[in-house]
């Protein structure tokens, strides 16, 4: 009892200096948050130049609002694939299917996932590569690892988009969506670490190339259970998986239903 006693006094006398910083929902706290980030990220194997990147890193006020105003995923289903444009990306498609019939059919074979889907995908993020964001990644990822709404979530990502700046895949300059999404299907960093593919042989990983980006995304898919041959609408087999590409339902549901379209 006294030295359990005494681990108690010695808990509560540790100086503030040893204490993890805490996460925050405003700007406030952000650089402190960030010096003590920095000794996990090297904990967990970050590098110079991901350090680096990381003492650069500012808040991003953009991102925290849109992490505070996802009003489309609360739309119903006919309601969202009308605002994401559902029919425009169908007939886009199938003309991208159409044009480079080779180049799907190769992602199929090697991975098993059906040109629809990985199309559906690519149009549904970034509208074919037309709009891949406008955020600094690096940033956004950080600042949503520190908020404190999600900061479980994100950390992980943070940790992966410092290493994918160790690697050059990406660099402080890079841009992405909002929330830290990267390339032609919005990878999360830390998925974008474990799952891309070099597709063009060129010993580099790049998800602004679409031919890596479609790879990536078909790796990912395949990883994540997918079953060749299978059918993925809602209560089939891979629907499964394309749940774990998005977590919003209306999201899942639109892509399962575009797909079909496509490849159909």
């Amino acid at each position: 009892m006294l030295r359990f006693a005494y681990l108690i006094a010695f808990v509560f006398v540790l100086p503030i200096g040893t204490m993890a910083a805490p996460c925050g929902n405003t700007s406030a706290g952000f650089e402190a948050w960030k010096a003590d980030f920095a000794k996990q990220a090297r904990r967990s194997g970050v590098k110079k130049k991901g350090l680096q990147a990381l003492s650069q890193t500012q808040y991003a006020t953009r991102t925290i609002a849109a992490d505070r105003n996802q009003k489309s995923f609360r739309y119903s289903l006919d309601k969202f694939m009308q605002v994401r444009g559902a029919n425009t990306i169908v007939a886009q498609g199938r003309k991208r299917k159409a044009r480079n019939p080779q180049f799907y059919a190769a992602l199929e074979r090697q991975y098993g996932v059906p040109a629809g889907v990985l199309i559906a995908i690519h149009g549904m993020e970034t509208g074919f590569g037309n709009f891949m964001g406008d955020s600094q990644v690096v940033s956004a990822i950080t600042t949503l690892a520190y908020d404190c709404r999600r900061s479980e979530f994100f950390v992980p990502h943070a940790i992966g988009a410092l290493k994918l700046v160790d690697q050059g895949s990406i660099t402080m300059a890079t841009k992405g969506a909002k929330h830290g999404e990267l390339g032609h299907t919005q990878f999360l960093p830390g998925n974008a670490l474990t799952y891309g593919v070099d597709a063009t042989g060129d010993r580099q990983v790049d998800f602004y190339n679409m031919t890596d980006a479609l790879a990536s995304t078909a790796n990912f898919l395949r990883k994540k259970g997918w079953k060749p041959g299978r059918g993925y609408q809602q209560g089939q087999p891979n629907f499964a998986v394309i749940q774990q590409w998005n977590a919003a339902t209306v999201y899942q549901q639109s892509i399962a239903i575009m797909a079909a379209r496509i490849d159909g």
